[in-house]
């Protein structure tokens, strides 16, 4: 698992425990997201008939072959 994946358990988490201690969802601020990956699967890619040009490539943090 993935440190980001386990870092969104861990807000869930923690959300789900406020609620349980009674504080009401709706009192309860919206989070926004701090970081965004960009990850390419090129096979996928190709599969929708999709080229992606080498400079998307170059700016993707992760590109699956």
């Amino acid at each position: 698992m993935s440190g980001d994946v386990a870092r969104a358990y861990r807000r869930a988490a923690d959300l789900v425990d406020k609620i349980l201690k009674g504080q009401k969802p709706a009192d309860i601020p919206v989070e926004q997201p701090t970081k965004f990956e960009l990850v390419i699967n090129l096979k996928t890619a190709k599969a929708l008939g999709i080229d992606a040009p080498p400079s998307l490539l170059a700016l993707a943090d992760e590109v699956i072959e």
